[in-house]
């Protein structure tokens, strides 16, 4: 079994509400799709946790999306 974490940013609380959706449904439904890409990619079962955050004006940082993998030529 293979153990990934991953964080979903977002730029405001309300958007952090409806990412998690009522009773954490949309969430679920995320994890439970995202399980079965990365499973099928990595060809094992995983153990998936999901976080969100709120990072106010994330997308208007250049040092911020650099980290998250975006350059210029992504963009």
């Amino acid at each position: 079994m293979v153990d990934v974490e991953a964080t979903i940013y977002c730029e405001k609380d309300s958007h952090k509400g409806i990412i998690i959706g009522k009773q954490g449904a949309m969430l679920k439904k995320i994890g439970t799709r995202a399980r079965v890409d990365i499973s099928a990619l990595l060809g094992s079962p995983i153990n998936l946790q999901i976080w969100i955050k709120v990072k106010k004006d994330w997308r208007d940082s250049d040092f911020l999306l650099k980290n998250f993998g975006y350059d210029q030529r992504n963009i």
